[in-house]
């Protein structure tokens, strides 16, 4: 199981649908377009096989206004968007590291840019780049909840940015 960088305590999400998690990503979706800087965000997705990482990612990019089909990155490593927030296009990419099996391969695909750079990127298996990634602004733990189709997920501010984004993610639940 890969987990989230330590350091200060998330809020947990428990037994969350799919319906339930699109609205709340719809609401933060909503949060982000009034002030489109606050894409520009590195979200880490942790968990097993299955965990719902991509879902997570799918869910999220939809919620931005990315139409069309929103492909897994796995084979292509990373899928670029473009994320039209209404007063700015911000660009954003998904990637996949699932299939690095030696963190010098992050090198030799050039993602230090891609990923290093402004935007919204969403990661899957960070720990596979090695520490080349760096730290995130939010790290996203899922696992499967009381059965496949809920979620568990554990999210976690590890930068200012993050946590003014875990805030705006989670007001409403308060």
């Amino acid at each position: 199981m890969t987990s989230a960088p330590s350091g200060p305590p998330g809020v947990h999400w428990h037994d969350v649908d799919e319906a339930t998690l699109a609205a709340r990503l719809r609401r933060w979706a909503d949060w982000l377009r009034a002030e489109p800087d606050r894409a520009n965000l590195l979200i880490t997705l942790h968990g097993d096989l299955g965990a719902g990482k991509t879902t997570f990612a799918r869910l999220l990019l939809r919620a931005l206004g990315v139409g069309g089909r929103i492909k897994s990155p796995t084979f292509a490593l990373v899928e670029p968007y473009e994320l039209d927030l209404g007063s700015a296009v911000v660009p954003a990419w998904h990637a996949d590291l699932y299939r690095f099996d030696d963190p010098r391969e992050w090198d030799e695909a050039g993602l230090t840019e891609l990923l290093g750079g402004s935007g919204l990127r969403l990661v899957e298996w960070p720990e596979r780049a090695g520490g080349r990634l760096g730290p995130p602004d939010l790290a996203v733990q899922l696992a499967t909840g009381s059965d496949e189709s809920r979620r568990e997920l554990t999210l976690q501010a590890c930068t200012p940015a993050g946590q003014a984004a875990l805030q705006a993610l989670t007001a409403d639940l308060c």
